[in-house]
């Protein structure tokens, strides 16, 4: 009787990992995925392929695309790199030092998932104005944050640094602090105890901190078209050229600029996880 039981325990033990409701779970994500996702890449490649590749060329590859697209991916690459930096640094202030009003600040941190997008570009605008209260002082000694590639970096930048800090939090919390008083005891310098220490267990949520921040840059078009010029050739963006393209109805062409708009930010990403992975491969091989 014993010798059944212990026969049969391992399909038993088999089918209760299953955790329960699992085909019902896992076909609401696939319809999900499907609805929200699936469908509409469907028809983002079904509209574009109504154009030959000659039309796909002329509408998704001229001189003004082209310099559409290097605004777009350089304006969200100084973006992203300017809040991995920066969100670093207010995730290391948030969780390793207490001061007044610390949960203000901590909440503060998310106004720019709240607040709208078309909001934070009005204010920009008015603050970095010849005549606006920051740019009074700031334009006579020629720094323009606004009509300019400046103020994309600087509305992107302030849309996406959220993304850096609540990916950096929670590994920043949960590392403990005496692996830096330890290191500091065998005589590592601050620096080195930070580079050496630290920054390999924070460096894979820095890159997807990176990663998230620099999607959310691509497609954002809200703020941008209020504190830049919106000239061809200088300070376009790609989002603003496929809202142009619509309100023309040339809806195959704007699908053309969406679908290299997507197909740049899928390679980014596939080679962002890619070093992520090889990061986090490499960790765990040195522990």
């Amino acid at each position: 009787m014993l010798r059944g039981i212990c026969l049969e325990s391992p399909s038993v033990m088999s089918t209760q990992r299953i955790l329960p409701g699992f085909r019902l779970s896992l076909s609401f994500a696939i319809s999900y995925l499907c609805l929200l996702v699936l469908i509409p890449l469907v028809a983002l490649f079904g509209k574009a392929s109504t154009l030959t590749a000659q039309q796909f060329l002329a509408a998704a590859w001229t001189e003004r695309t082209r310099a559409a697209y290097f605004v777009t991916f350089s304006s969200s690459a100084i973006a992203a790199i300017a809040d991995t930096v920066l969100g670093l640094l207010l995730a290391w202030v948030l969780v390793r030092y207490d001061f007044p009003f610390k949960r203000l600040f901590d909440s503060l941190v998310d106004l720019p998932f709240a607040l709208p997008t078309a909001v934070a570009g009005l204010v920009y605008s008015s603050l970095y104005v010849p005549k606006g209260w920051m740019g009074q002082f700031l334009v006579p000694w020629g720094i323009k944050l606004a009509y300019s590639q400046s103020a994309i970096v600087l509305v992107l930048t302030f849309i996406g640094l959220p993304f850096v800090v609540r990916t950096v939090q929670p590994v920043l919390e949960s590392m403990d602090a005496d692996i830096e008083e330890a290191a500091a005891c065998l005589g590592a310098s601050r620096w080195q105890t930070f580079r050496r220490v630290l920054l390999p267990a924070l460096y894979p949520a820095l890159i997807t901190g990176f990663a998230l921040t620099f999607a959310r840059a691509i497609g954002e078009y809200g703020s941008v078209v209020f504190v830049s010029s919106n000239t061809p050739m200088k300070t376009e963006i790609a989002p603003v050229l496929i809202v142009q393209k619509l309100e023309e109805f040339q809806y195959a062409e704007a699908t053309a600029i969406a679908i290299v708009l997507l197909l740049a930010s899928f390679m980014m990403l596939i080679v962002i996880n890619t070093l992520e992975r090889r990061t986090e491969a490499a960790n765990s091989s040195a522990n």
